[in-house]
């Protein structure tokens, strides 16, 4: 029975004492007193064991669901950082990148200018110089024809020193800033010039109607001019009358193409063009079919375009316009009687250039069409091959002179002429090479 403290109202604590027996306790009651005890303490051990399995839980679904940079003991951190430490941190990220970027703009701009002042002086020392002779001194000073009269220049004796004369052709040539000229300077040895026919009977240069120019004549740029050489090539009276003197000092028996395309009507055009012509007959300065024979002079006079090849083979005893026959159908209607070329488009021969070079395909058809001309006797010439890239364009160079084109039909004639082909090519800039 327990007794009861003394208590007061200021107290907060009963205090309960047992009092004992020196009875002993039932054995029965004691068990069950500790069987009650232990079940008390497994409800208590098994609540915290579920509170401690479910913390586990969580805490490995959280570790499952951050990413693998995550992990990193930096990102950990952020999640831990005041919002000052964030913005100072983001301020010196910034300011990190800001430097970054202006460290790599001025290296990049100090790479750059390197690589300019480089590839320039590598340009001035690998590019072939220009020969001082006549021919250059004209280019350098030549003007626009005047009033129809072709520009005069003071002949030198150095005309065509050391120019070499080369099987290439000067594609629309009226459009290089100084026509004919330009390419017999660096040794071209075959010209194309487009003439319309006007009501007055002129013959005005130009590759449309809407372009031309009543200065621009087929006289002032290129037959008085070509006539004014000529003349000054054969002045000594030691010059045979059967065998004139050509431009080039190198090989003067070589002759000069001019490849005359007939943009207005044919047949009109024709009695104009002979009728200007003759002055260059009478100098015995074009190559010539008498009907038996052919005489070959400086200048030999081919027409494409609208040319009537009727009317050229009319001519049969004295014919000076020789035709640019079609490459693709060589007939035996075309031999070297009455024509000197034998042309076609790149693409209409072969189909177009998809790659860096023709296909084994591509490059056998050129075989086979330029020994078909060969086998009649004419020039094989293609046109509008690649220009650009420039390696694509010199491989095809490479292709046809291989295959033994009877000119090379360019637009470029410095890197046609002067440039060693197979030079390494950096952004369409040709550095160096190896051939």
């Amino acid at each position: 029975m327990a007794q009861l403290v003394e208590f007061r109202q200021s107290d907060l604590l009963v205090e309960v004492l047992p009092r004992y027996t020196d009875k002993p306790c039932d054995e029965k009651i004691m068990r069950r007193f500790h069987d009650d005890e232990d079940e008390t303490g497994s409800q208590v051990s098994s609540t915290i064991n579920l509170e401690d399995l479910e913390v586990q839980r969580q805490s490995n679904r959280d570790r499952a669901s951050q990413t693998w940079w995550s992990r990193f003991g930096c990102c950990r951190r952020r999640r831990e950082e005041t919002d000052a430490e964030r913005r100072a941190r983001r301020i010196r990220w910034y300011r990190g990148c800001g430097i970054s970027v202006v460290v790599l703009t001025i290296f990049g701009t100090i790479a750059a200018g390197v690589y300019i002042a480089f590839v320039s002086v590598l340009l001035r020392r690998l590019a072939p110089s220009l020969r001082q002779n006549g021919l250059q001194h004209i280019v350098d000073t030549w003007e626009e024809p005047n009033a129809g009269v072709a520009f005069q220049y003071e002949w030198r004796d150095d005309f065509s020193r050391d120019i070499v004369p080369k099987n290439c052709h000067s594609h629309n040539d009226y459009w290089r800033a100084v026509p004919l000229y330009a390419a017999l300077a660096v040794g071209c040895t075959s010209i194309e010039a487009d003439i319309w026919l006007t009501e007055d009977d002129e013959l005005l240069v130009s590759h449309s109607w809407e372009s031309t120019t009543k200065e621009r004549t087929i006289k002032s740029l290129y037959l008085d001019p070509l006539a004014n050489i000529l003349e000054q090539r054969n002045a000594t009276a030691a010059d045979s009358q059967d065998k004139k003197t050509g431009i080039f000092d190198m090989d003067p028996t070589t002759t000069t193409v001019l490849l005359i395309d007939f943009k207005s009507d044919g047949a009109a055009t024709w009695p104009v063009l002979l009728s200007q012509l003759a002055p260059l007959r009478e100098k015995n300065w074009l190559t010539y079919y008498d009907g038996e024979t052919l005489h070959q002079g400086p200048l030999t006079i081919v027409g494409t375009g609208n040319t009537p090849f009727d009317l050229i083979q009319a001519a049969a005893t004295d014919r000076y316009i020789f035709f640019d026959a079609p490459l693709l159908s060589v007939s035996n209607d075309y031999n070297t009687t009455n024509s000197y070329y034998a042309s076609s488009a790149l693409s209409s021969a072969v189909g177009k250039v998809w790659f860096a070079t023709m296909s084994s395909g591509q490059i056998e058809r050129v075989k086979e069409q330029v020994e078909a001309a060969d086998a009649k006797g004419l020039k094989s010439r293609y046109w509008g091959t690649p220009s650009w890239p420039i390696g694509r364009r010199d491989e095809a160079w490479k292709v046809l002179m291989g295959a033994g084109v009877g000119v090379l039909n360019v637009d470029d004639l410095v890197s046609a002429t002067m440039w060693n082909w197979g030079w390494w090519v950096v952004a369409g800039i040709a550095l160096c090479g190896n051939s």
